[in-house]
């Protein structure tokens, strides 16, 4: 009889709790113009990854933020006033803890055109100057041991093996030259070829169309935790 009624409120439980889940996974982000600096999904939201991280664009600046994705959740609280603090953490580090940098956790997407050559792997110079301001800057305040995700995408142009490969060599030329670059956390490094669109096209355009149009799916992102 015990087991019984434990079982039950297990189940209720799991079912209270269920719609909280789905609707923090499923609620969309409106992008602020169809110009927006983050990707788009084929309905117009922006697009997240599977941790609700809103994939940005090559073009993006902290002045095309939008709530809920890099936006001011909440109006800024009342600071209480607090005794003041030692500049210097390691002179008021009495106990011989040991001082690291903070965490960091942060998604940035190089977007195909400002990274690569149409069918390259060469990285170009506006995305090494891409990475270097917005990947190796930042990651100079984080712990040695955040792990770096870096994922090459394709468009669905060119055969699969074709765009598999192609993917995976230009997530390679990423993370070596962020290694040239002095940069020593572990490094994940995959390629998805064509099967992870954020825009589809129809196969009726001119092949120069299709190009432009499928260009948000031709990109690298990279994901810091």
């Amino acid at each position: 009889m015990r087991q019984l009624f434990a079982l039950s409120l297990l189940t209720g439980i799991a079912f209270s709790s269920a719609p909280i889940m789905v609707l923090a996974q499923t609620t969309d982000i409106q992008a602020n113009t169809p110009s927006s600096a983050y990707l788009q999904d084929s309905r117009g939201p922006v697009a997240r990854s599977q941790f609700g991280l809103c994939w940005r664009s090559g073009y993006w600046d902290k002045d095309s933020a939008v709530t809920g994705c890099d936006g001011e959740l909440l109006p800024p609280f009342m600071k209480a006033i607090a005794p003041d603090l030692v500049s210097n953490p390691l002179a008021a580090n009495t106990d011989n803890t040991a001082v690291t940098a903070n965490s960091c956790n942060f998604l940035t997407t190089l977007s195909s055109d400002q990274t690569f050559s149409f069918g390259k792997n060469t990285l170009t110079a506006a995305a090494k100057a891409h990475i270097d301001n917005d990947i190796v800057a930042p990651l100079n305040g984080c712990n040695k041991d955040n792990v770096i995700t870096i994922t090459g995408h394709t468009d669905q142009l060119g055969a699969n093996g074709y765009n598999q490969k192609l993917s995976e060599q230009r997530a390679q030329s990423v993370a070596n030259y962020l290694k040239s670059k002095g940069v020593v956390a572990r490094m994940n490094i995959n390629g998805v070829g064509s099967t992870q669109e954020v825009k589809t096209c129809s196969n009726q355009l001119p092949h120069k169309s299709l190009i432009s149009c499928f260009s948000p799916n031709r990109r690298v992102t990279i994901s810091v935790q």
